[in-house]
């Protein structure tokens, strides 16, 4: 069964379309970031992350 995974979309510091990964491996939550490592998040793109994050630990705390 594949990982589940949640991808949110940003913009890198330059104004260009990006995405954060959050997936779920091993019963750990792991954070991929853009290329680049930076992320800029609108108000509503975090309130989307902060969700993604929230599923993501429920489905990491699953035995």
């Amino acid at each position: 069964m594949a990982e589940p995974r949640w991808d949110v979309q940003c913009h890198d510091p330059f104004g260009r379309d990006r995405a954060l990964t959050v997936i779920v491996d091993h019963g750990k939550v792991v954070l991929v970031p853009p290329p680049g490592s930076s992320a800029v998040l609108s108000a509503q793109q975090t309130r989307r992350l902060r969700q993604a994050l929230d599923q993501a630990a429920g489905r990491a705390g699953e035995p």
